[in-house]
């Protein structure tokens, strides 16, 4: 049992992280025991053959062990990208690798994983990462919007079974590691992984602690999409009926306009009628404009007879 006390500082600064980092660990961890992954098979039986680096693939043993934490730095921001993952991985003091590994590093082992996880990445997890990122992006937007209604701690308590929180502290049903209360000033970061499923991962180095999670939807992530409900199409059309279970992700107007093969301008249109119907709002993120699909449409979509991802 992992036990991490959280001040009340430390819940404050609950946050969410998308990582493909930790996706890449994490489906390492699938290739060496698929039978207890069995959601990903169809991904394992495309990607068995993928090459990974000799020291990478000894320092990520099959669950449940051990796998050093500087291979999963605290990603900084919402949404990280490797490159900047990687660098923090690469900053790791040789003091604190060693103390991981249980002895002193080879010279130039944080540079030799860090190319043999980019070769990885690109060869195993970039080809998905498109569909596996929409669905991470509609797990933390889902899980804000809980947080909102229920506080800290009904979202921790709806994580997973095996994660619970109370009396200021959050404990995590694992065998093989410790984790020290989170600083003052610290905080907690929940990392939604596709890969991680069915189990979490927690790590408590650094000021942050993070625990990595398998969100909603995952049993279906392989499953090739369904169209959009006869139903529904014949109200709304077929265009607009399409946008909406395209959206069970939130989505930029140009992303949703590739998808569908539409232009821009023309999915525009489509979503300015969606939002005066109380079917779609937009969400600003820096500089782009998320659309996102209310909960109405989600009682539309489920009513039709397809279950809301």
């Amino acid at each position: 049992m992992v036990a991490i006390g959280l001040s009340a500082d430390a819940v404050a600064r609950v946050r969410f992280a998308i990582s493909p980092l930790w996706e890449t660990i994490a489906s390492i961890r699938v290739l060496r025991d698929p039978g207890a992954h069995a959601v990903h098979l169809p991904w394992v039986t495309r990607t068995r053959q993928k090459k990974i680096g000799g020291e990478l693939w000894r320092l990520v043993r099959a669950g449940p062990a051990y796998v050093p934490d500087f291979l999963t730095p605290a990603p900084a921001g919402l949404f990280a990208d490797l490159p900047a993952e990687l660098d923090a991985m690469l900053a790791t003091p040789p003091e604190e690798v060693g103390r991981q590994l249980g002895g002193p590093p080879p010279d130039g082992l944080l540079e030799r994983l860090a190319a043999q996880i980019t070769d990885y990445f690109d060869a195993a997890i970039a080809p998905d990462w498109p569909r596996v990122r929409r669905l991470l992006e509609a797990e933390v937007f889902t899980r804000a919007r809980a947080l909102a209604a229920g506080g800290v701690g009904g979202l921790l308590n709806d994580l997973h079974d095996q994660v619970r929180w109370a009396d200021d502290t959050l404990s995590v049903a694992q065998r093989w590691c410790t984790a020290d209360d989170v600083p003052a000033g610290g905080g907690l970061v929940l990392i939604p992984s596709v890969f991680v499923w069915p189990s979490i991962l927690t790590v408590s180095t650094g000021r942050s602690a993070q625990l990595a999670y398998p969100p909603r939807g995952t049993g279906a992530l392989w499953e090739r999409p369904a169209p959009a409900p006869d139903g529904l199409a014949a109200v709304l059309g077929r265009t607009r009926a399409r946008l909406l279970v395209e959206l069970s992700a939130p989505a930029s107007t140009t992303a949703l306009a590739a998808r569908v093969g539409l232009t821009a301008g023309g999915v525009s249109q489509h979503l300015a009628a969606l939002r005066a119907a109380g079917l779609v709002t937009a969400h600003r993120d820096g500089r782009t404009v998320l659309n996102i699909r209310t909960g109405v449409a989600d009682a539309l979509l489920q009513t039709a007879g397809r279950r809301p991802a």
